[in-house]
């Protein structure tokens, strides 16, 4: 259904911003991105990144608008995990089908490329200019240098708040009545670290892995990038006994890498250094409902759900939004109070599954990759989906290499939870796993 152009405000630059401006422009509006920061093109990155993990969810994003090609010459395929743990020489675990990968992406070098893009199509960028108020039934929009200096006033048709998680646009809509807004801080941050290219510009690892130290309570992951480094990301407490907290001098911080990351430690560019340089940032899972306001406003991405990042899916489920947004557009056309209704009621069960899942995901990544009872799990469900695909699908499957609901995912992978309970309980597993008899107590349990 044809759309009448409407003068449309973004707020936030970052990778939904950027990406929705480019699918509202290509529909034919005018729009205008606003970011308090300056343009990210011409600033050096800040140390406090993870890398992305782009999957099918957000390679239809950008297919569908006709960018797809453009993004992969900037990204790395990587086909499995390389577990790093100790006492053990490092294996892989394939992450799917053969072919099925996640694809590891510099967030800075992405964000400039979706920029590039957008103002290539058309779209106008405003950097270093703030949003300090939300007029929301008439979306309009107050700039300026202070809280309380002098406001520029701009008049627009819509406004999306694409500011992340912690929304300006939100936090003006959690001010009106029946409002439901919460956010969960978890007891971990994360600080980045970086392992530099060989001389010869090649990895020091294998680059088509997702190398993941699991040690418990606390984490190392390292992601390539195309210019042979990886950035990698040091998750733990904030305080206890190990802890960024307990972590004060080099000796200490040393001290630390020596013991539990022995076979990595020489590789890590100034190892004390990065970790007393770079900050130590926290992760937050925030929910909130409504998501829009009269047919004026709606929030997209992290403003509306942000989650943690172990199932390297905030991106991809912020990336959907927008695809999904497209999809109820062309159903409705002119008519903006029902095309944000209906992407607020369709999208909400799905982030809020993501949430959950993602942090799940944090306690399989840092503890369970290294127990071998969760391995050999992981193997029978391996086995089985191989004999029977069209009966068993495992959750990271159907999170990552497909573009069912988030939803969906966490009821199925809930229900084949229960199955392999059973199937663990069953004598002799250690020796039984891969017989028939295993095959056969899922297929009756299913």
């Amino acid at each position: 259904m044809k759309q009448s152009s409407k003068n449309i405000a973004i707020i936030g630059s970052g990778l939904v911003g950027s990406l929705l401006s480019i699918y509202l422009k290509k529909m034919g509006h005018t729009i205008t991105v606003f970011d308090r920061r300056p343009d990210i093109r011409n600033v050096e990155f800040s140390g406090r990144s993870i890398n992305l993990a782009m999957s099918n969810r957000g390679w239809q994003s950008l297919r569908e608008v006709g960018i797809e090609d453009e993004i992969k010459k900037i990204a790395i395929p990587l086909d499995k995990r390389a577990m790093h743990v100790i006492g053990k020489p490092m294996y892989f675990q394939k992450y799917g089908k053969d072919g099925e990968a996640i694809w590891s992406i510099s967030r800075g070098v992405l964000n400039r490329k979706m920029i590039d893009l957008a103002e290539e199509a058309g779209v106008e960028f405003r950097f270093n200019e703030k949003v300090w108020n939300v007029d929301l039934p008439e979306a309009t929009l107050f700039t300026g240098e202070s809280e309380k200096g002098k406001w520029k006033e701009y008049n627009y048709d819509i406004i999306f708040g694409c500011d992340g998680a912690f929304s300006r646009v939100r936090h003006k809509m959690q001010r009106r009545s029946r409002f439901d807004y919460s956010q969960n801080f978890i007891d971990v941050g994360y600080k980045e670290l970086s392992i530099p290219a060989n001389e010869d510009g090649s990895h020091k690892l294998d680059k088509n892995s997702f190398h993941i130290w699991p040690r418990g309570n606390f984490m190392l992951i390292a992601m390539p990038n195309i210019d042979g480094s990886f950035t990698c990301t040091l998750f733990m407490p904030f305080e206890g006994e190990v802890s960024f907290e307990s972590i004060k001098t080099k000796e200490q911080a040393t001290t630390f890498f020596k013991t539990y990351f022995p076979n990595v430690r020489k590789e890590i560019e100034n190892l004390t250094g990065d970790f007393f340089k770079n900050p130590t940032s926290a992760m937050v899972t925030i929910k909130c409902y409504p998501w829009t306001y009269w047919d004026k406003v709606a929030l997209v991405g992290d403003s509306a759900h942000a989650i943690v990042p172990f199932y390297g899916q905030g991106m991809n489920a912020g990336f959907e939004d927008i695809f999904a947004l497209k999809q109820i557009i062309e159903k409705h056309g002119d008519d903006w109070e029902t095309i944000f209704e209906t992407y607020q009621k369709e999208r909400k069960p799905n982030a809020d599954a993501i949430a959950e899942l993602s942090y799940r995901n944090f306690v399989e990544m840092s503890s369970k990759t290294a127990d071998a009872k969760f391995l050999l799990q992981k193997k029978i469900e391996k086995r089985f989906a191989e004999l029977h695909p069209d009966k068993w699908i495992p959750a990271y499957s159907r999170v990552t290499f497909s573009n069912k609901p988030y939803a969906e995912a966490l009821a199925m992978g809930d229900a084949q939870e229960e199955i392999m309970k059973e199937v663990m309980q069953m004598p002799h597993i250690e020796s039984l796993w891969d017989s028939d008899e295993v095959e056969q107590k899922i297929l009756s349990l299913l």
